[in-house]
């Protein structure tokens, strides 16, 4: 039967489920039909492609004709296939793309390996990197430099240079070409890689964002030669930061082939209607935005299968008033987003240990979905982060998987059988499995109940992994919308995705939430979304312009060139001049810092105007809480994104579409149910007659009170008791009742504890963003060089975010120390400021406030932050010497000042200690920056005052009580799992471990480890220590605490609590005036980052753990400025601060990792190309330094050589670094790493370059051309070489879920600062 209509078919094809929609005619006509397809998105035995196959079914359905599966599809009925898929992602994730080749410039052929340098997850030994995307790298001998940097003081005049030697660049910056590429050589070089089978390649040249004629030279060769695919950075993302912009082309040139294989299989499938254009073929984008097929490409398609979904709630459940939070929950994992009226973009996301620069919607991807598996672990109740994925599935999908949140919900009665899709079995046509959910929940339950000692019933423990669930998702939620500044309860939440209506009143609930909104096809919303998206296509040019009066000509007419050529492509595309706009967006900056804003074109009665200073500070305020008003806002980037009209949205909002309603009708259960079902509920337990309707069968204005379950075609809907659901003809509202809560005790219950740890936790990382939004410098706004964490009234850790190593458990001591020194004398409103190393101090920048929180009158927590400060003073720019030998040449020392009493902050105070004192010691400075530290400790104050009314309301939830019950329960779990860990070491080692090694100065760091077997006690005794030294190693007590207890969580190998409890089972043993424990006035900034990690290899040494890694953090700082010692003035400069990465050492089962940050340190570096933009100097090389990681069964990583050329005269250079003498450690036969070493090329007075080696510590006055060479150490091998094997990592059974969006990009920089 031939349509009337053609159709409009609309493909999600998400990881566990591809959502198919299919519409013939126009809503509201007589004839207009949807049609609705469901199905596993891998299934193998059934079909090869699940969006082929639902695109065969929705025809067999409209048409009403059988067609076969084995010969092609029909295109005649076909108007338009729109698609979100996941094949990039998948390709991405599984390191299944092309066979790509990166060309880069010379000295960099190692960078997208090191990338930032961090690690991703501080607590892993076997440091696991993804593996880079390309399979060769070749580099081209060219060079090109920025003429000024932004600190320059000796600028050079452009006109004096020849236009062989300066050209203007794309962004209005000079560039200076150094070095002309060859272009013979290159062509040997490129077909060198096509006669390996390269035929897809990526070019990324220094500062090719703004001077892209070099790459263009290489592009012009490599398709003379035949590549087929080639990406140059500068097309693909024109944006500076030479490591995402070569992972954006790198990414683009490893998957856009494969996008394009897909499709060509894809569209195998069908008649010739797509490749002779009468059927359109469009895909949705990262953005949000549809592109024609032959302009997809990989590295804009990470995000095109959840993207529709934001699109989908965006224009369908947004009523103008509260914004909206999407909470889209599928199968594999759960996405969060927010939307106001705006799409909120994100442009620099890292998907798969791939960071790239592309426009993507701000969607939040947590681990926990229907799929994220069940577990019970340490004493508690886990939920994900792995999870079953599509194939095998959960345990109920008949495919022998393990059990997860979906069979919790089939168990509880949440997801019903009778209702579900008929899809499981090798027939595809048997119900979900209940039997085999049952068998598996009965052994679990049995074995919680062994370990806990307790009875509970199997629906109490089945429940218990929901509540968990929930929890896990809501921490992340509450993450997001304050870190924008927002409250999470003043949002609608508007629930899509399979699994998102059994979970939306939980998660209301707990989030404080009253209105949730469900479109009615709210499963498949992605879908959905897909008809209502525009076509999309942007431009992007780098700026380097002043937002001023006097470049706004230069800015209006780039402007308008970028918007012409948007237009003219979307006329291309078949949209007539009034389906056609633009939107203008500034990515704007405040000078002399890294937060650029990208800012929407601001309008006046919907006239666009050029006031785009005050849009961007109002956007800054609200997102940073200030403005920095004495600094120039710079123009970082022109974007214009042209809009294509396709799909008017639905006219009537859910508010509207209730509004327009007669009175509500109370739904009668007894005559419109569909059947009921037994359903269990915290409030109520097991009831057992919950009623079930059809949504197809409950006319608008239907209200339904709970508990009860709603069922539409592919979403179950579960409205909890108190909860009330009304029906209109596009939605589902649900109004959340408060309902009765079940009544947590003091006693221990697994599942409370679960929640509790997330509670603490969430407590502890909202401080940090709050911290970090509110500050102003770079080390704590950009490089999150801080930490935040709550203590009992006792001063024993509850939760500390894992921000940085170093501070783990130092924290405790600085609290203690007050509490002791006050000794009651603290009252609510007070608020104490501290950085001495006697009093818990790491090394004086840190800076720590604490605050106690009151409760009646008494001190019942206390909150801290500490975070380091660009300078406190001292003999130095940065306040980190290399030479210092007394405290007072480090800056500031401060044991305890209340620096707000009763309220009221003392500036004063806090300028005498800053400032006053610190210069008043020979040849030292007071603070260099001290506005910038008090607008630091201010947001360290309002952290804080965050922590504590976040205390408070967890208290007002749950009762004093019951929260510091389950602060000592969450300790004693961390103890437990501490004691375990002992005990299994004790059978190894007989209870008795030894090590020792040297800091380069000759002191001995001695260590002996008493482990008690029975009990799970040790004592780590430090007895036969060096003595003090007359330098900076020397380390705080509350240090070495630091690195023993971030050994014990690295050899724990589990998520578990980090809090006091992690020490309760140790004792440890340090000898006064030892380098471990100084005297107050000894010198100690060498001890925060050399010998911390000195600590850490003895400790490992003595488990026998795991080579030793570079054990250094190569400290290294230049700049101009400070105290002049002859005139005793302060003069202004600069300085640049950075930590350089080296080897990690290998393991029993894994090979060290090369170029990366270890231990106590996870520090990012500033990209080459920001750092040149900045400074004057060039940085020549920057990459692994080969063969330095010690031989053996499983070989160390390397560590990395660092070239950087000074341009200017009289740049002070300083370098503090360790295993320049002693090479770390090899383990168990394994050769030791490579020593590190400084080396100075500093050009002679007849003009010759020279070559001193600079030592370990070291600080000298650079001139014009000198260059510091910093080759950092391997990491030690493990095993005897013989042994030698071709290592394979051993394969994760379970896919893990990682975050995200901004709250990814927030969680890692959180873990590498």
């Amino acid at each position: 039967m031939t349509l009337d209509y053609k159709l409009l078919i609309n493909i999600d094809r998400g990881g566990t489920f591809t959502d198919c929609i299919g519409f013939h005619g126009t809503p509201g006509e007589p004839n207009y039909q949807e049609f609705v397809v469901k199905l596993l998105s891998v299934d193998p035995a059934n079909y090869k492609d699940a969006p082929t196959e639902g695109i065969r079914r929705i025809l067999e359905m409209a048409t009403k004709q059988s067609l076969p599966r084995d010969q092609p599809v029909p295109t005649t009925d076909i108007e338009c296939v729109r698609m979100g898929t996941t094949v990039a992602t998948n390709a991405l994730l599984e390191r299944k793309g092309e066979l790509c080749a990166l060309v880069i410039t010379k000295g960099y052929k190692d960078l997208l390996n090191i990338g930032n340098q961090s690690r991703p997850k501080i607590f892993d030994l076997s440091i696991s990197k993804p593996d880079v995307l390309h399979d060769a790298v070749i580099e081209i001998d060219e060079r090109v430099a920025l003429l000024n940097s932004a600190a320059s003081s000796e600028p050079v005049d452009p006109s004096t240079l020849s236009s062989d030697e300066c050209r203007l660049g794309v962004s209005g910056d000079w560039v200076r070409i150094l070095k002309t590429p060859d272009v013979s050589a290159i062509k040997l070089q490129l077909q060198s890689l096509f006669d390996q089978g390269f035929r897809s390649i990526a070019v990324c040249l220094m500062h090719s964002y703004t001077f892209p004629d070099h790459e263009r030279v290489v592009g012009d060769l490599a398709k003379d030669i035949g590549f087929s695919h080639i990406s140059l950075s500068h097309e693909i993302m024109p944006m500076i930061k030479m490591v995402p912009r070569g992972n954006s082309s790198t990414a683009d040139a490893y998957l856009t082939p494969c996008i394009q294989t897909y499709i060509q299989g894809f569209v195998q499938g069908f008649d010739d209607g797509f490749t002779n254009g009468r059927t359109k073929l469009q895909f949705m984008q990262s953005d949000g935005g549809l592109v024609p097929v032959d302009r997809f490409s990989g590295f804009r398609a990470i995000l095109s299968g959840p993207a529709g979904g934001v699109v989908g709630y965006a224009l369908t459940s947004f009523d103008g008033e509260s914004a909206s939070l999407g909470f889209d929950m599928g199968g594999t994992s759960t996405d969060v987003s927010r939307f106001d009226g705006h799409f909120e973009h994100v442009f620099e996301t890292t998907t798969a240990g791939v960071t790239i620069q592309a426009p993507q919607l701000d969607i939040n991807t947590v681990a926990a979905g229907g799929g994220s598996i069940l577990s019970f672990r340490n004493g508690m109740f886990v939920v994900g982060p792995e999870s079953a994925s599509a194939h095998p599935g959960p345990a109920c999908y008949r495919k022998g998987g393990p059990l997860a949140v979906s069979d919790a919900n089939l168990f509880l009665g949440r997801l019903l059988p009778d209702y579900f899709p008929r899809i499981f079995g090798p027939h595809e046509n048997e119900p979900l499995d209940v039997d085999i959910v049952q068998e598996k929940f009965d052994q679990l339950a049995k074995d919680i109940n062994q370990a806990t000692g307790e009875t509970k019933s199997l629906d109490e423990i089945v429940y218990g992994f929901i509540k968990v669930a929930n929890e896990t998702m809501c921490r992340p939620i509450r993450a997001l919308t304050e870190a924008k500044g927002h409250d999470t309860s003043n949002h609608t939440l508007a629930v899509f995705g399979g699994a998102g209506g059994q979970h939306a009143c939980g998660i209301a609930k707990n989030l404080g939430i009253s209105k949730i909104i469900l479109h009615r096809h709210s499963s498949i919303l992605s879908a959905f979304g897909l008809g209502l998206a525009d076509v999309v296509h942007e431009v992007q040019e780098p700026s380097a312009l002043v937002l001023q009066e006097q470049s706004m000509a230069d800015l209006q007419a780039k402007v308008s060139q970028l918007q012409q050529s948007c237009m003219e492509e979307l006329q291309r595309q078949g949209f007539d001049a009034s389906h056609r706009q633009t939107e203008v967006y500034l990515n704007l900056r405040y000078d002399g810092t890294d937060c650029a804003l990208m800012t929407l074109q601001p309008t006046t009665d919907g006239v666009a105007t050029w006031d785009f200073g005050p849009a961007f500070t109002q956007l800054y305020q609200r997102e940073f809480g200030f403005t920095l008003t004495d600094r120039a806002i710079l123009v970082d980037d022109i974007r214009i994104r042209g809009i294509g009209k396709t799909l008017t949205p639905p006219n009537l909002t859910p508010t509207q579409e209730i509004t327009a309603l007669q009175q509500p009708r109370d739904v009668d259960p007894a005559k419109e149910r569909d059947g009921v079902t037994s359903v269990y509920f915290e409030s109520t337990g097991r009831v057992k007659d919950v009623p079930v309707f059809l949504l197809t069968q409950l006319p608008p204005g239907s209200l339904v009170h709970g508990p009860a379950i709603i069922i539409d075609a592919t979403a179950t809907v579960v409205v909890e008791p108190a909860c009330h659901a009304l029906v209109t003809s596009q939605h589902i509202t649900i109004t959340v009742g408060k309902g009765e809560k079940r009544k947590v005790t003091t006693k221990l219950e697994p599942i409370q504890l679960s929640i509790f740890s997330h509670r603490f936790m969430s407590i502890a990382e909202q401080m940090g963003r709050t911290l970090q939004k509110t500050s102003i410098s770079t080390n704590i706004k950009e490089r999150l060089d801080f930490s935040c964490a709550l203590f009992g009234a006792d001063g024993g850790l509850v939760a500390n975010a894992p921000h940085i190593p170093v501070h783990l458990g130092a924290l405790s001591h600085a609290v203690i120390h007050q509490m002791n020194y006050y000794k009651g004398d603290l009252l609510e409103g007070d608020v104490i400021m501290t950085n001495h190393p006697a009093a818990g101090g790491s090394h004086l920048p840190d800076i720590t406030i604490i605050t106690p929180v009151f409760n009646n009158g008494k001190i019942v927590f206390f909150v801290a932050s500490r975070g380091h400060h660009a300078d406190i003073g001292g003999i130095s720019p940065g306040s980190m010497p290399p030479h210092s030998k007394e405290l007072y040449q480090e800056g500031a020392a401060i044991k305890s000042f209340k620096i707000v009493s009763g309220g009221q902050f003392d500036y004063e105070g806090v300028k005498r200690l800053l400032y006053d004192i610190p210069g008043s010691y020979p040849g030292c400075s007071g603070t260099r920056l001290l506005q910038d530290n008090i607008s630091d400790l201010k947001a360290q104050i309002a952290a804080n005052q965050k922590g504590i009314t976040l205390v408070k309301r967890l208290i007002e939830e749950y009762s004093l009580e019951v929260v510091q019950a389950y602060m000592l329960h969450i300790r004693h779990n961390a103890e437990y799992a501490v004691r375990q860990l002992l005990k299994e070491v004790a059978k190894q080692h007989n209870g008795i471990l030894l090590a020792h090694d040297f800091m380069d100065d000759g002191t001995r760091i001695q260590l002996k480890v008493t482990i008690d077997a029975d009990q799970g006690n040790a004592t780590f005794d430090f007895e036969g220590t060096g003595d003090q030294v007359y330098g900076n190693t020397n380390t705080p007590e509350s240090v070495c605490h630091s690195a023993i207890i971030y050994c014990l969580r690295c050899l724990v190998g589990q998520d578990i609590p980090l809090n006091s409890g992690c020490l309760t089972p140790i004792t440890i043993r340090i000898p006064e005036r030892s380098i471990l424990s100084p005297s107050e006035s000894c010198a100690v900034v060498g001890g925060n980052v050399l010998t911390s990690q000195r600590i850490v290899d003895v400790v490992l040494n003595a488990f026998q753990a795991c080579a030793a890694s570079q054990g250094c953090c190569n400290n290294l700082t230049f700049g101009k400025g400070g105290k002049n010692e002859e005139t005793g003035e302060t003069l202004t400069g600069w300085g640049y601060y950075e930590t350089i990465a080296g080897g990690s050492g290998a393991g029993p089962h894994w090979q060290g990792q090369s170029g990366v940050h270890t231990h106590m340190t996870n520090t990012r570096i500033t990209d080459p190309e920001i750092l040149e933009k900045r400074y004057p100097v060039l940085l020549r090389e920057f990459s692994i330094r080969p063969e330095s990681g010690g031989q053996g069964q499983f070989k160390g990583g390397d560590g990395v050589t660092r070239d950087i050329e000074f341009l200017e005269d009289g740049i002070q250079v300083s370098i503090l670094s360790e295993r320049r003498v002693f090479h770390p450690y090899g383990l168990k036969g394994g050769q030791e790493g490579a020593c590190g070493l400084n080396l100075w090329i500093r050009h002679d007075l007849d003009g010759k370059p020279g070559v001193l080696n600079l030592s370990g510590k070291n600080s000298a006055p650079f001139k014009k051309g000198d260059r510091i060479i910093i080759q950092t150490p391997g990491g030690g091998g493990y095993g005897a070489t013989q042994q030698a094997v071709g290592y394979q990592p051993p394969r994760q059974q379970h896919p893990v879920v990682k975050a995200s969006g901004s709250l990814g990009a927030y969680q890692s920089m959180s873990e590498s600062a």
